[in-house]
């Protein structure tokens, strides 16, 4: 079967506006090249016998870009169009300094042309190995055996190519705060669920119960499946929905790995869904824009009590003052 590959070449820092980008006309499939992610696999401690280094790219070569493909028909090369214009709006937005004077998005061009499906459909795989994410939680393939260590806690995921791997450092950064700050017993709402894999280190950690919240259909679906796979499926459900509209859930941690602007979004809700001295743990967040989000999260009643970086993201954890 013949498909479209739509490439849009742009910066590190991009990479997410690109994503929202297409979020915003209903593409949620895309496939990521990251230079900082292949660099944090290789970097990551533990066996390294499950990646072919011979197959490893030189990671100086790798140029930023995000990837998506469509069947080859009017549809697919019309979806093809609707991508173009999108990027065309966004570097216009970028000219105006919507994201900021300083901000690069780098050089936003987009390049499509026909392939057979055989060409792609696994590229995604080619460089997911088991990963050491935080002191005890090991991210795995499903199709690599792994044998854990004593105080490895293995979470297994079979991501497709929308979601990641969960090597990124906005993953790593999350579950290590949720490691850090978890009690047993305690609920926990995530928001923006995709793969499950924030919601499943919760569940492993001692989450007595676990919401997640995602506004793609294929993200509940996926969520729902590594719950099984996980055996956290008593502990752990995913709905569809858009933020936290229309959710009536009480959690001691709300955990968020979002852009910055959807933090600060979401933050003024997120003090119903605490109570007070109730966690707030988000990543997602550029730390050139971590300065902005901070006072948004201050102004809506939280008191920041760690940040924390990896590379050019950070994270923030705040407890909820509301009452």
């Amino acid at each position: 079967m013949k498909y479209i590959e739509v490439k849009i070449k742009t910066s590190k820092s991009g990479i997410d506006a690109v994503l929202a980008a297409l979020m915003n006309i209903g593409i949620n499939d895309a496939m990521i090249d990251d230079p900082d992610e292949i660099l944090a696999m290789i970097a990551s401690p533990g066996p390294s016998e499950w990646y072919d280094e011979s197959q490893i790219p030189d990671v100086s070569m790798i140029e930023p870009a995000v990837t998506v493909f469509f069947a080859d028909d009017e549809e697919g090369h019309g979806r093809a169009n609707d991508v173009r214009q999108a990027i065309e709006n966004l570097a216009k937005s970028a000219s105006e300094g919507f994201y900021g004077i300083d901000a690069d998005l780098g050089e936003l061009s987009v390049s499509a042309k026909v392939e057979d499906d055989v060409l792609w459909r696994d590229k995604w795989k080619e460089y997911f190995k088991p990963t050491k994410l935080s002191n005890t939680i090991v991210v795995k393939p499903t199709w690599c055996e792994y044998e854990p260590g004593e105080e490895d806690t293995v979470i297994e995921i079979d991501p497709g190519m929308a979601f990641g791997t969960g090597t990124h450092e906005t993953t790593m950064l999350c579950i290590r705060m949720i490691e850090k700050y978890m009690q047993d017993g305690f609920k926990v709402l995530d928001v923006g669920s995709g793969s499950g894999i924030l919601s499943i280190a919760a569940a492993k950690l001692g989450a007595s119960d676990v919401l997640g919240i995602d506004i793609d259909e294929d993200a509940v679906r996926v969520s729902n499946e590594n719950y099984e796979l996980n055996k956290v499926s008593d502990k752990a459900k995913a709905i569809i929905g858009d933020l936290t509209v229309g959710v009536d859930y009480k959690a001691d941690i709300v955990v968020a790995n979002l852009l910055a602007d959807i933090v600060m979004r979401l933050s003024k809700d997120v003090t119903r869904h605490l109570g007070e001295k109730g966690i707030f743990i988000t990543s997602g967040i550029l730390t050139e824009k971590s300065e902005a989000v901070e006072n948004c999260m201050k102004e809506c009643g939280f008191e920041i009590v760690e940040r924390t970086e990896l590379g050019e993201w950070c994270s923030l954890v705040a407890v909820n003052t509301v009452i």
